[in-house]
Formats: structure tokens, sequence, C-alpha cells
């Protein structure tokens, strides 16, 4: 006779689990979330607008693994560098927060493979593609917000013309057919 087959938890066991909790029992969870990883404490602090800079361990989290130590044999990793950009926006989402993220992904992306002469295809279509995805997200914004932003995401335009593949290329291109010229 077969075993009867677990079934994976979901958030509606966990949520009819809570139910059960009084509010001094969720703020214990939540507290106890909290000491659980620096994780969880970014999200909340982000969610409830704590802090001077909400934005400072996402970007410290894209400058690590874009921008890595190389005396410290760090690696880079675009995965990493893309899931603090989307815990961000798990976390509250603001246009001009998530736009910031993202041209500085493309800052340090571009910095890095200028200063140490990166010839990484796939770190430079990851770079592409979030220079695309930056130019729609300032699209999005109030006009008043937005040349900062191109301004910063121009001077990477600049500087990846350095790289080679037709990275600086495929970023004229880009600013062109979102209506922004050199």
């Amino acid at each position: 006779m077969a075993s009867p087959k677990k079934k994976t938890p979901s958030w509606s066991d966990v949520k009819a689990k809570l139910a059960d909790f009084d509010r001094a029992g969720l703020i214990g969870l939540v507290q106890d979330l909290y000491t659980a990883s620096k994780d969880n404490q970014a999200f909340l602090h982000t969610r409830f607008a704590l802090g001077d800079d909400v934005l400072r361990p996402y970007k410290v989290t894209i400058d690590r693994w874009l921008w890595p130590d190389v005396f410290k044999n760090q690696d880079t990793s675009v995965a990493k560098a893309k899931k603090a950009i989307t815990d961000y926006k798990r976390a509250v989402g603001h246009p001009v927060g998530l736009a910031e993220l993202m041209v500085f992904y493309c800052e340090r992306a571009a910095g890095f493979s200028n200063d140490l002469g990166l010839q990484d295809e796939r770190y430079f279509a990851a770079l592409v593609r979030m220079f695309e995805q930056a130019l729609k997200a300032i699209a999005a914004l109030p006009d008043t917000a937005r040349p900062p932003l191109l301004a910063r995401l121009d001077d990477v335009r600049r500087s990846s013309h350095n790289f080679g593949y037709g990275v600086g290329d495929d970023m004229d291109k880009l600013l062109a057919e979102h209506g922004v010229d050199d």
C-alpha cells in the first residue's frame, strides 16, 4: 500500500494559522522574522519607510555582486544583483526608488567593466537589458524626476562604448527608441 503524499504547505495554510493569532502573537511573530535575517529587516524598514535611506541595503547588495573585490577572489552575480531590485519591488516598489536602483545597477556594472576591462558577453547582455528596463521605469516617472536619471544613464552609455560587443551601440539604439538622443 502506497503511503499518502504529503502536501507542501502554501500561503493558504500559513494564512489559516495566522487567523489564530492575537495582536501580541502577531507582533511576536513579526519580531521573530525581523531578527531571523537581514533581508527581513531590510524588507520591513523599506515597507515602513524607516531610516534615512531605505535604498541603501539594496544598493549594498547590487554593489557587492556587480563590483566585487577581485583581490578577495569575489565573483560577480547578475542574478543576485537583480534580486535586490526584485526584493525592493516586493517591499514597497516606489517607482522613483525602482528607477534609482536600476540606474545604480547600470552604473555599477558599467563602472566595474570599465575599471577591470571585463570581457563577459552575458554580463554585458544583462547590463543592456537593465539599461532598457531603467529607461522604461524613468519614462513612467513625472517629468521633473527624469532628467537627473537620464543624465546618469547617458554617462553609462558613453562609457559602455569602451566595452566592445556592441554594448554602447545597443544603448544608443535604446535611447533613440525611448525618445532620447545623444
